[in-house]
């Protein structure tokens, strides 16, 4: 068993693997994409990424930043989701998360926004899904919130059979409430009230998908997912009729599947 492997398992078609910690759950996961995109390239030539934005995913985006004989100039790389009405350089945006702790530290060949100012959500929803159909997702790099949204696919707005791609949602108390837990606000008046999302099916499209999630905050979430009723009360549980799916946790957040 690899190092810092605690367990590994299928539940339904879905690949589990849990970590003894944050740390090396996070460089398992990047090695796994790593490799998966070498080769991706080698294959066909280029790659298209959609990527999570949340504290959850730093230690896996931190080990990818480093990781060895990728040719970034060939990679897409699109973000899942994105406020409403945040100003262009607020901190908060997901699209400046990632360009924080990705983006502007590897030589991308594109990247492509989601426009939390955009006049018209509406509008911007259809631009970025005409964008998505121009460039199939290869790989989608996720989490899951403590409500067991993916994306921002809250229970109440997620659905498996959705006819979207990108659509615009209205957040739970929870999930907004998240955002503060995780210090990204200084308060639940300060979170957005909507957001423009990917929808389940668009996620689920993509090839290969890699769904880390560390954090005693998450150890319901996972329990849900991995071993509950596959339904949009936990949007996560979906993930259990992808084959080409893993979810990596570490020893809180998995606690209670070992």
């Amino acid at each position: 068993m690899l190092k810092g492997l605690l367990k590994a398992f299928k539940s339904d078609a879905l690949n589990v693997r849990i970590y003894e910690s944050r740390e090396e759950m996070g460089r398992c996961a990047a090695g796994d994409i790593a490799e998966e995109l070498r080769g991706l390239l080698s294959r066909q030539g280029r790659a298209n990424v959609i990527f999570a934005a949340a504290p959850s995913q730093l230690e896996m985006l931190d080990a990818l930043v480093r990781a060895p004989g990728i040719d970034w100039s060939k990679v897409n790389a699109f973000h899942m989701d994105e406020y409403i009405g945040l100003a262009c350089d607020a901190p908060q945006g997901f699209g400046n998360f990632l360009k924080r702790h990705l983006f502007s530290k590897l030589p991308f060949g594109s990247v492509c926004y989601i426009d939390s100012s955009a006049k018209d959500p509406d509008a911007e929803c259809r631009r970025y899904s005409r964008v998505l159909g121009l460039y199939p997702a290869d790989v989608a790099c996720m989490g899951i919130g403590e409500n067991g949204h993916i994306a921002f696919n809250d229970p109440h707005a997620a659905f498996f059979d959705d006819p979207e791609a990108v659509k615009v949602v209205d957040l739970d108390e929870k999930c907004r409430m998240q955002q503060v837990n995780d210090g990204c606000f200084g308060s639940l008046a300060d979170v957005p009230r909507r957001a423009i999302t990917l929808t389940v099916p668009a996620l689920m499209a993509a090839k290969n998908i890699y769904c880390v999630v560390p954090g005693q905050s998450k150890r319901a979430a996972v329990l849900h997912a991995v071993r509950g009723e596959i339904s949009t009360g936990c949007p996560a549980s979906i993930l259990r009729a992808q084959r080409n799916a893993t979810l990596y946790a570490d020893r809180e957040s998995g606690g209670d599947i070992l």
